[in-house]
């Protein structure tokens, strides 16, 4: 598989999710769209999918206006609120996006309808990817605009926690800066945090995104993947 970063906004992420082998692809949260339609055409693949993690207007803002320009997809959501959908998903539903498995993790908090999206290929040795939106960022968590601490903790901790360690973390925003000043706040004695700190300050003075992370990372510097390990 292969996942183009597509900066949105000021700090948003949409991603461009191709199969290599069909040339078949899907979209994570086009905020805008003419910029998708670009990188579509530059990659010369066929855009069948929208993926979409949450109705707020900078994630989910974009799909109405890309149905219109690229008639006949499937949009996919875990909300009704989401524009444009076409197919709700909740925990576990599974579909493809050409040879790719795709499978939907309901982590609601953020807002009571999240989807994450975890993408699997089959007899493959390189890593699976996740998408998660506002739930998980590099080094942080989302803000609990429609749940609880114990949402949060139980879509951080059993269900992203649980995928497999080398799975890549595509998540919404641009934050990790600022999440690991966070981070090196509650925990000023972890090296590895502020090792971590210097390689993004570094990555944002060359203009170069943070994204991706991996969860085994993320179990190293995410305060919020290691509440049960900080005292």
């Amino acid at each position: 598989m292969k996942v183009e970063l597509l900066p949105a906004l000021t700090d948003n992420y949409m991603y461009l999710l191709i199969d290599e082998d069909t040339k078949e692809a899907a979209i994570v949260d086009p905020v805008e769209p003419q910029k998708v339609v670009d990188a579509v055409k530059k990659h010369g693949v066929k855009l069948k999918t929208v993926l979409t993690t949450h109705h707020h207007w900078d994630h989910a803002g974009g799909n109405e206006k890309l149905v219109k320009l690229m008639p006949g997809l499937t949009v996919y959501g875990g909300d009704d609120r989401v524009g444009a959908l076409t197919q709700k998903v909740t925990h576990h539903n599974t579909f493809k996006v050409g040879s790719l498995n795709v499978k939907c993790l309901f982590t609601p908090c953020h807002t009571s309808g999240h989807i994450c999206y975890f993408v699997t290929k089959e007899n493959s040795t390189e890593p699976p990817a996740v998408f998660t939106g506002d739930t998980l960022f590099v080094a942080g968590c989302g803000k609990f605009f429609e749940g609880t601490a114990d949402e949060m903790y139980k879509a951080l901790i059993e269900v992203l926690g649980r995928l497999p360690p080398e799975t890549r973390v595509y998540c919404g925003h641009e934050y990790t800066i600022n999440n690991l000043k966070f981070a090196r706040h509650v925990e000023p004695n972890n090296e590895v945090i502020q090792k971590k700190l210097a390689w993004a300050k570094e990555k944002y003075d060359n203009g170069e995104p943070t994204i991706p992370s991996t969860l085994a990372d993320e179990f190293t510097f995410n305060p919020f993947m290691r509440v049960r390990y900080v005292k």
